[in-house]
């Protein structure tokens, strides 16, 4: 198994994606934190 050396940007970013999305308490954590920015701007 070789990695490619260059990867695009939307390459990393799909992959990301992916592993955060697999990633339930990242998601919980996330989910969180935009929901208090959308508190503290409602204020």
């Amino acid at each position: 198994m070789r990695k490619p050396r260059k990867r695009s940007f939307a390459d990393l970013v799909l992959e990301n994606k992916r592993q955060i999305l697999k990633d339930q308490a990242a998601m919980d954590r996330i989910e969180a934190r935009l929901e208090q920015k959308r508190l503290t701007k409602a204020e």
